[in-house]
C-alpha cells in the first residue's frame, strides 16, 4: 500500500481542484478519512482474515463497489444542508467516489502486495498497474519509521508529491490568470 501521507496528498489536490463552497474544516476532515477509510481492512487481520481473503486487506473496501457507496453516503455528512438528489449532491458524491477510489488505484501503483480487488465483490482477482514505481509501504508504525519507512517516502515524494505539487502549481497559476477552465 501507498503510506498514509501519498493517499493524504492525492485527496488533498482532489479538493483544491475543485471550485466549490464546500471548503469547510468538514469538507476536509471527510476528505481525508474518504482517502483513508479503504485500509479499515488491515483490522482483519488482527481478527484472524488472511490478507488474501476477499475481506482482507485490499479486498473489499478498496473496491469500485466500495468507493460507489462512500460517495453516495459522504455527501449528506460532510454538507448537512446538501439536498439529496440535486446537482451539488452529485458533484460531492462523485467527488467523496473519486477520493475513495483513489486509495486503491494508488496502491495499484505500488511494488508489492497482492493487488487490488477492484471489482470486488463480484470477482476477487487481485489487480495492479502495469507501471508500479511506488514503494509498497510497510503496515504498522514501527516497520514505518525504519530505513525501509524511510525509502517509501522518498519513492513518494518522487512519483506522488512532486506531480501533485506541479498540478498545484498549474491549477493556482490558471486560476490567477483565469485561463485554465477551472475557475
Amino acid at each position: 500500500m501507498a503510506s498514509a501521507f501519498g493517499h493524504v496528498m492525492v485527496a488533498y489536490a482532489m479538493g483544491k481542484s475543485l471550485s466549490i463552497p464546500f471548503h469547510t474544516a468538514r469538507f476536509w476532515w471527510f476528505t481525508m478519512a474518504c482517502c483513508l477509510l479503504p485500509d479499515v481492512d488491515v483490522l482483519g487481520l488482527a481478527f484472524g482474515i488472511p490478507y488474501e481473503h476477499m475481506l482482507g486487506h485490499r479486498g473489499l473496501t478498496h473496491s469500485i463497489v466500495f468507493a460507489m457507496l462512500v460517495g453516495l453516503v459522504v455527501p449528506r455528512w460532510a454538507t448537512p444542508t446538501l439536498a439529496f438528489g440535486t446537482r451539488p449532491y452529485w458533484v460531492m458524491a462523485l467527488y467523496f467516489f473519486l477520493v475513495t477510489l483513489s486509495h486503491g488505484f494508488l496502491d495499484a501503483l505500488t511494488n508489492g502486495g497482492l493487488g487490488i480487488a477492484f471489482f470486488a465483490p463480484f470477482d476477487s482477482t487481485r489487480y495492479f498497474f502495469p507501471l508500479r514505481p511506488v514503494a509498497v509501504s510497510p503496515i504498522g508504525l514501527s516497520a514505518f519509521l525504519s530505513q525501509e519507512g524511510m525509502g517509501v517516502l522518498l519513492s513518494e515524494l518522487v512519483w506522488i508529491g512532486i506531480p501533485i505539487g506541479f498540478w498545484l502549481l498549474w491549477l493556482g497559476v490558471g486560476r490567477r490568470k483565469g485561463t485554465n477552465g477551472v475557475q
